[in-house]
């Protein structure tokens, strides 16, 4: 069994590599195509809703089904709450995606008070194309999730490749005919391929039970009643997007895509990692919880974070001090210029400070969601991410312009992390148990990472960018395998697969 699930997850992760690595080349295109350019702005401006409401909508209604079906008895229970599913999300997220089309001006006017003249115009015929992606989006998460529970991970992972390289292609194949507005239709074919593919690999055995059911069950009304705090607390990651692109649209051009370009190759490795371990890991735990197995689902959350920190915080060192140099060699051809870079480098550096924290709450996030006691968690990243971070943000946008607005966001995420671990070791009786040795062997690592980083990023100079970046790269290396061995971290036993996660 534990081999078993190591290798899905394993499985699961190489497919997430591959899916994330094409919406990664996405934003590489943008920035070859358009540059900082106030079209990349609208580019990036306009899928931000549809994006928002698939993340947090669906994701909310998701992660809210998987934890109520999978409690359910098979047959006929089971039966009548996937139609009265099916109903409602239908319904409601066809009606919202009407009111898109129907306000498209007056949202955006409202959600980026800076956009005027040429950019508003641009964004608003963008939008229009993009707005009907959010309904199929939607329905796509929902339909990933009952494959998920029935262990289907693989298809419902595949999926997400299969639509960020239909969105890409399409953008780029009819850039000629339409310029930025290939990029509407490329997201809204993409997810429509998306949806139909998951319909194929649910078969009849699932299809014939979508049909329209207007009940309320206490099925349903446990769905709404998880959903709607996961709707906002585990939303924390988009609201930060929302939030730092309505600041930017009041920044020179460009902004908007330095930012965006910045936090997503930050979220690359982290997002790989996390969607990797919830989409196989979540259905697990909602069943440990159910069956009130106590001890595993301790023993998953001390080694899900001890594995988190051992992957991400190195990262984030290397990221941070190497964070000109990855910039250069992944964004700067074409309308991405030396100039561009410098804009964009030193947001790069401060959103790697987030990397562990951001990775940290989605984790912690889940073990609430499993126990169905998400409200405190809400209450939490709501505080951190309209409190923490517009506060910050604030005080500094003056000074600072767009480096305030990550500023605000590592802050936020970390001051989010810490009392998310406060309030699970009280309400959840959750926490890190480690020994004053391992924190010493912890400090060791990360501190000698830091020091040495330092050194051969300022001072190992070739004059050629991948000769510096592959230079730090074998330092980093040599001195993280090195250390792991030489300390002997337990959770290097993990990463072997001498042990699992029972």
């Amino acid at each position: 069994m534990k081999g078993k699930m190591l290798k899905i997850i394993g499985a699961v992760a190489v497919i997430n590599i591959l899916a994330r690595l094409i919406g990664f080349a996405r934003e590489m295109v943008i920035g070859y195509q358009y540059g900082t350019s106030l079209f990349a702005d609208s580019i990036i401006t306009a899928y931000t809703i549809p994006n928002f409401l698939y993340i947090v909508v669906g994701g909310a209604i998701t992660t809210a089904f998987i934890s109520v079906y999978s409690k359910l008895s098979e047959g006929k229970e089971k039966q009548d709450f996937l139609s009265s599913t099916f109903t409602y999300i239908t319904v409601i997220v066809g009606l919202v995606t009407a009111l898109l089309l129907v306000f498209a001006e007056p949202i955006l006017k409202v959600s980026f008070r800076g956009l005027e003249g040429e950019e508003l115009e641009v964004t608003r015929k963008l939008f229009l194309w993009m707005a009907p992606s959010t309904f199929f989006l939607i329905w796509s998460m929902w339909l990933s999730g009952i494959l998920n529970v029935h262990q289907k991970f693989q298809l419902s992972t595949f999926s997400t490749f299969v639509y960020n390289l239909a969105f890409l292609l399409i953008a780029v194949i009819f850039t000629p005919l339409m310029y930025v507005d290939s990029y509407g239709l490329g997201a809204v074919l993409g997810a429509v391929i998306m949806v139909v593919m998951l319909l194929i690999g649910l078969k009849k055995d699932f299809i014939r039970h979508f049909t329209f059911r207007f009940t309320h069950t206490p099925e349903l009304k446990r769905l709404w009643l998880i959903a709607l705090p996961i709707m906002l607390g585990g939303a924390s990651l988009q609201f930060y997007f929302f939030i730092q692109r309505a600041f930017a649209s009041h920044l020179s051009d460009g902004y908007i895509a330095a930012l965006n370009y910045a936090s997503k190759l930050t979220q690359f490795p982290q997002a790989v990692l996390m969607t990797a371990v919830t989409t196989v890991i979540y259905p697990l735990l909602a069943k440990k919880v159910g069956a009130k197995e106590n001890e595993s689902v301790s023993e998953l959350y001390q080694k899900g974070m001890g594995l988190l920190g051992l992957l991400l915080l190195p990262v984030t060192i290397f990221v941070f001090f190497y964070s000109k140099e990855l910039i250069a060699i992944i964004f700067e051809y074409g309308n991405f210029q030396a100039d561009s870079t410098k804009m964009t480098y030193p947001l790069l550096q401060i959103f790697s400070l987030s990397m562990f924290a951001m990775a940290g709450n989605v984790y912690i996030s889940r073990f609430f969601y499993a126990m169905e006691k998400s409200y405190l968690t809400v209450l939490i990243s709501l505080f951190c991410v309209f409190g923490v971070n517009i506060i910050f943000t604030m005080l500094m946008l003056d000074q600072y312009g767009a480096r305030a607005i990550a500023w605000g966001t590592s802050i936020s995420s970390i001051v989010n992390l810490i009392l998310l671990m406060v309030l699970a070791k009280y309400m959840l009786k959750l926490s890190m148990k480690s020994s004053l040795l391992d924190k010493i062997k912890s400090v060791g690592l990360y501190g000698a990472l830091i020091m040495i980083l330092y050194l051969s990023s300022t001072y190992i100079k070739t004059g050629w960018t991948w000769g510096d970046i592959l230079i730090g790269g074998i330092i980093f290396i040599v001195i993280l395998l090195g250390g792991l061995k030489v300390l002997r971290f337990s959770e290097l036993n993990l990463i072997l697969r001498k042990k699992g996660v029972s």
